[in-house]
């Protein structure tokens, strides 16, 4: 399945179209899933080839202009309750932060997808006019090994919207 609208690909993405991971029909039969990891190419059941999805975990950080802590707040439990993929949110009257796992063929993938998250749901959920200010995007592996050597965040705990 492809995000975004049938039919031809949109300008300057001859090569390259985000897509989301295959349910049902359009996923890979069990005996055509390799066991390749780290976006190697699989067969699709159309005996073509596609990419293997992996996790990435994401940071994203915006600000910008003050606005009141519990319209913050409200917003991104907004943001919270419309997408659940998210971990946690941490915020304050100018700046916040949300991190999130997603599920993408690559790292292209999954900032593309990423950055576009604050603005896609700015009206919808009603976020602050705040631009996003940094971005951090990692795949699993890594992730787990900075936990594990004692450098990075530690996990998402507890998960919900929290004030800085």
């Amino acid at each position: 399945m492809r995000r975004g609208r049938p039919g031809a690909p949109p300008r300057g993405s001859a090569e390259r179209t985000l897509t989301s991971v295959g349910t049902g029909e359009d996923a890979a039969r069990p005996d055509d899933r390799g066991t390749e990891r780290d976006g190697a190419a699989q067969y699709a059941p159309e005996g073509g080839r596609r990419e293997a999805s992996r996790l990435w975990h994401i940071t994203l950080s915006v600000s910008g202009a003050e606005a009141p802590l519990k319209e913050v707040r409200r917003a991104l439990e907004q943001l919270a309750h419309d997408h659940p993929f998210l971990l946690t949110s941490r915020y304050a009257n100018d700046h916040a932060e949300i991190r999130y796992w997603e599920e993408a063929r690559d790292l292209h993938d999954a900032a593309a997808v990423a950055l576009r998250l604050w603005g896609e749901h700015r009206s919808t959920a009603k976020l602050p006019p705040w631009e996003i200010v940094g971005l951090e995007v990692i795949d699993r592996e890594t992730y787990h090994q900075r936990l594990a050597e004692g450098y990075g965040p530690p996990p998402a705990s507890p998960v919900g919207v929290h004030p800085f």
